[in-house]
């Protein structure tokens, strides 16, 4: 079954930076306008231009330093093939910074498949931070971020309010835990009845679920992101060497 693809608004704005940056209208070493002038510029909302940037940011087109802006690094080797990462922004980038709600948090029941990833007993509890993420008002990621309860303790993951933090420095500052790696898996099905409801979907309609386990330094697993895009708005791009 087809179904039309049109980029999430952040992508085509990752997508026109590109363009300027290699047409030189944004010179290597330049200073990128500012946030506000590209929300100008754009017509867009800030949370899409600071997930834009994190992404240019992440394939290496561009790079931040603090209390200055972000500068044009150029076009980075492997550029013409894009990545994408959902669950990178959703770890890396402050909750207050992404466009959208908190749907729940508390301790759930966890479903088999994070018990396993997580090593916890099956029919154990876990803790559970979920979030509807928007693209300018249109809902375009449910996400889900399980953790063992020992470890939630001493956060503020049960709080009402949208982190201003990271949920990597967030458990950095707070568990002195520092992730180390992630084990990322893509799968295509069809959407729950609530997540139909929540992300606005057909109950046929196709979603790419990410289930991303993030790991410390001993290979321990330290919690799960649950990551549903609807099919229809996303398109997951990778590149890699030939060694």
């Amino acid at each position: 079954m087809g179904f039309d693809y049109s980029p999430p608004k952040y992508a085509q704005v990752v997508a026109e930076i590109k363009r300027r940056i290699e047409s030189g209208e944004y010179a290597p070493g330049s200073l990128l306008p500012s946030e506000h002038q590209l929300v100008e510029s754009f017509g867009v909302s800030r949370p899409t231009i600071v997930k834009s940037l994190s992404a240019l940011r992440q394939d290496g087109w561009i790079e931040t330093q603090q209390g200055k802006g972000s500068f044009v690094r150029g076009r980075p080797a492997l550029a013409g093939a894009e990545r994408t990462r959902p669950a990178q922004g959703i770890l890396e980038l402050p909750e207050t910074q992404l466009s959208g709600s908190l749907i729940q948090a508390g301790v759930k029941l966890a479903p088999a498949y994070v018990t396993t990833l997580l090593g916890l007993d099956q029919g154990a509890r876990a803790f559970l931070r979920q979030r509807l993420l928007a693209d300018d008002g249109d809902p375009v990621e449910l996400a889900s971020l399980w953790l063992p309860l020992e470890l939630a303790k001493g956060t503020d993951f049960a709080s009402p309010d949208l982190l201003g933090e990271s949920i990597r420095h967030h458990l950095q500052a707070r568990k002195k835990v520092r992730l180390d790696h992630a084990v990322e898996r893509i799968s295509a099905r069809k959407p729950t009845g609530e997540e139909a409801g929540l992300l606005g979907v057909a109950a046929d309609a196709p979603v790419l679920n990410v289930i991303v386990t993030a790991y410390d330094a001993k290979g321990l697993p330290v919690h799960v992101t649950d990551i549903v895009l609807p099919g229809d708005r996303h398109e997951i791009h990778d590149a890699y060497p030939f060694t």
